[in-house]
């Protein structure tokens, strides 16, 4: 089960749905930048892939989506107890990953304790998410605290580890920690923009389920706070069930967001956070303690993070 949700595995081959592997690139990367090795932080990049794929292994059980990555759900090809046992055994050996690594035992100690503040943010997102399904009104900065838990957290440890694991001093861990929340922050926007106006042949999920489930993602989030004649609209019709046309409901409902200036505010706020992010990158880039190149292939992901189109 995890092979398959790892893409190693499947009915299209091996190594063809595994993801971007975004998580493990930062850890990789903020080594390097940190002036450490990127081989001493292989063990931490590998949790961070896992920990990564038992939230989406979770997440698809929890919100019933049926695709991911082009291909079947875990849990569809092997069922919901099976998919989310498989979860659970890769927490397991994210945090055995951890403690076998040839770090000396301070850092190891001090990754696991990362990990598992990140875990509890982890929970409490994906708990605010489910919650705010059942609400008619949800407050932007509540979104964006959902979003710093479910998502933002996970990018923030991984370049956390990644510095720890090239034995930078404090103040540099915590540097690279929120770079990397940042850049977290502004992929998830992102995708939340991407579920309602992606390609789905490029994305890999359906395009506009999310509207069709009502779910309170960032657009729809600042649409409905608008106070705009499109907002209020857009909050009578998802207090309704949807109709018997889900193809021309997403459109519509997606034109109410754009026309509330729900895909406008999401686009400023995600610019925001990468900016924030170049401005921790330009901070350590002036500490000079790392590798120059790293520290650009980190710039040059993070405009990859934001102009994405899956």
């Amino acid at each position: 089960m995890a092979a398959y949700q790892l893409g190693w595995s499947g009915e299209s081959g091996p190594g063809l749905h595994g993801g971007k592997f975004v998580r493990a690139a930062l850890t990789l990367l903020s080594a390097r930048a940190a002036g450490g090795e990127a081989a001493a932080a292989v063990p931490a990049a590998a949790a961070m892939e896992m920990v990564h794929n038992l939230s989406l292994l979770y997440d698809d059980v929890l919100d019933g989506d049926t695709v991911r990555r082009h291909r079947a759900a875990a849990w569809q090809v092997f069922g919901t107890a099976s998919a989310t046992r498989s979860a659970d055994a890769l927490l397991v050996v994210a945090f055995e990953v951890l403690a076998g690594a040839e770090a000396s035992e301070p850092v190891a100690g001090e990754a696991s304790a990362a990990l598992i503040d990140t875990l509890v943010q982890l929970a409490v997102g994906e708990g605010l998410d489910v919650l705010f399904e059942q609400r008619q009104r949800v407050e932007p900065a509540e979104c964006l605290e959902m979003v710093s838990g479910k998502t933002a957290a996970l990018f923030g440890c991984s370049c956390r580890l990644g510095a720890l694991y090239a034995g930078a001093d404090p103040g540099t861990v915590t540097g690279f920690a929120a770079f990397g929340h940042d850049v977290g922050m502004a992929f998830q926007l992102v995708d939340d923009l991407l579920a309602v106006w992606g390609d789905p042949a490029v994305t890999g999920k359906p395009v506009h389920r999310d509207l069709l489930r009502r779910k309170m993602s960032v657009p729809v989030v600042a649409a409905l706070a608008s106070d705009t004649p499109a907002g209020r609209e857009l909050a009578r019709r998802y207090r309704r069930p949807p109709g018997p046309d889900p193809v021309a409901e997403g459109a519509e409902l997606a034109e109410l967001v754009e026309r509330a200036g729900g895909r406008r505010w999401t686009l400023d706020r995600a610019a925001r956070h990468a900016e924030a992010a170049r401005e921790w990158l330009a901070e350590l880039t002036r500490r000079g303690t790392g590798e120059p190149a790293a520290l650009e292939d980190l710039a040059a992901l993070c405009e990859l993070v934001v102009g994405r189109a899956r």
